[in-house]
């Protein structure tokens, strides 16, 4: 079985190409459908498993199969899943095969490898997306045991190092980059679009500075009015956006849309009624919430997720002193978990062993079973019973010694020594 893992990232990928690459949440069970048909149309083998992590930041496919092209027929089936030719998406992926990908996995669950260095938030969509895959059927013993170990792994570095300690996120950076622009943030109305996690977060940190305003616009008024609440702040739907973008200084932007929410023709009314009054807005959603166009527009400072990435990097010194002893447990746990892999990949051959040991005990022991109906004596029986085992048993080792070349006849000399001691204290 091989374990692969096929993605790109912020590192090898822009904004404009990770967002066409994302799965929305409704499609990943259907992904992961056509992954494990494309494992079974490709061969007899039908214990294939997969699982597919999809943030703003990252698309990762991790799949164990015995197809030898997992690569190239992963590559092609994503080519064709999201309808991006393959010339244009080879260059900005990555290719992980086994130990390679266990390292990426624990790197990755540990924020070793985010663009805000020890961030907490990937291992939380890191493990809805193994809940995800296994309610689809998709997971299996080798992925359960890996992705339970990047877990602990996680764990283990978060708890032994200072990876998260000084915390620098998105929010912080979104804070940071408007006080460029802004005096003073308490005399600025600020929108929030959207209401999920990183929407809370970025909130958070402006409601710490005080804004003259507060607004969050959510296409669930419900879930925005609740959020909105714990801020002191108001709820609009986002049907109203067009009438009242004008009013706002800040514009924080994050939901899960297949399409842009704010166009082009939308900020160019707002800022002629603001009498062009700068507008500072940042698109923290993949895909993107507000149409790069915008970006062109002389009295709109907008930032994407990747320019929020280049100030977080400032502020990440901090952190770097505890990558290396991450990177050290990391190391240790990837060599444990492929002595797990090697061990396993054995197991066919252990029961092969076994079932054609049992076959000669059977044989054996229904010809005991006839002397002992024919009267024979049970010494006489048990005497001819363990000498027929043993005979059968040391047959493969002995004509292995007379048939090995003189190179190999050390090494099997001493593996049998080693069989034997191992034999004689099995029942201890």
């Amino acid at each position: 079985m091989q374990l692969l893992a096929l993605g790109l990232n912020h590192h090898t990928a822009p904004v404009s190409l990770r967002e066409r690459v994302a799965f929305p949440f409704e499609r990943i069970e259907p992904a992961l459908a056509g992954l494990k048909e494309l494992w079974q149309n490709s061969g007899p083998e039908r214990r294939a498993e997969a699982a597919i992590l999809s943030t703003c930041n990252r698309t990762e496919i991790y799949c164990v199969t015995a197809d030898a092209a997992a690569g190239d027929r992963a590559i092609h089936w994503l080519s064709q899943f999201h309808q991006i030719p393959t010339a244009e998406l080879v260059p900005h992926l990555y290719a992980l095969p086994q130990s390679e990908a266990v390292r990426n996995a624990f790197r990755v669950a540990s924020g070793l490898d985010s663009m805000v260095l020890g961030e907490t938030q990937i291992l939380g969509q890191l493990k809805d997306a193994v809940r995800t895959a296994s309610e689809a059927g998709a997971l299996g013993t080798y992925l359960n045991q890996l992705f339970q170990r990047t877990f602990a792994v996680a764990k283990e570095v978060r708890g032994q190092t200072k990876i998260g300690a000084h915390s620098v996120s998105m929010a912080a950076a979104a804070v940071r980059l408007a006080k460029r622009i802004f005096e003073s943030i308490e005399t600025q109305n600020v929108l929030f679009i959207g209401a999920g996690e990183m929407i809370e977060l970025c909130a958070t940190h402006f409601a710490a500075q005080h804004p003259k305003s507060l607004y969050i616009a959510n296409r669930t008024i419900e879930r925005g009015e609740k959020l909105a609440e714990s801020f002191v702040g108001k709820a609009i739907p986002l049907s109203a956006l067009p009438n009242i973008l004008h009013k706002f200084d800040i514009v924080i932007s994050c939901t899960a849309s297949s399409l842009p929410i704010i166009g082009l023709g939308a900020i160019e009314r707002a800022i002629k009624i603001r009498k062009h009054k700068p507008m500072f807005m940042v698109d923290l959603a993949v895909p993107r919430d507000i149409e790069p166009e915008i970006g062109r527009l002389t009295d709109v400072f907008l930032y994407t997720i990747d320019d929020l990435g280049a100030v977080v990097r400032e502020g990440n010194t901090v952190r770097q002193s505890a990558v290396a002893q991450a990177e050290a447990i990391i190391e240790t746990r990837v060599k444990d978990f492929m002595q797990w892999l090697e061990a396993r990949s054995v197991v066919p051959v252990i029961r092969d062993i076994h079932a054609q040991a049992e076959t000669v005990r059977q044989t054996e022991l229904e010809r005991a079973k006839r002397m002992l109906r024919r009267g024979d004596d049970p010494l006489d029986i048990f005497d001819t019973l363990s000498l027929a085992l043993t005979k059968k048993f040391l047959h493969g080792p002995t004509l292995a010694l007379k048939t090995a070349s003189s190179n190999e006849r050390n090494h099997l000399i001493q593996f049998i020594l080693e069989w034997f001691r191992h034999s004689g204290t099995s029942d201890k």
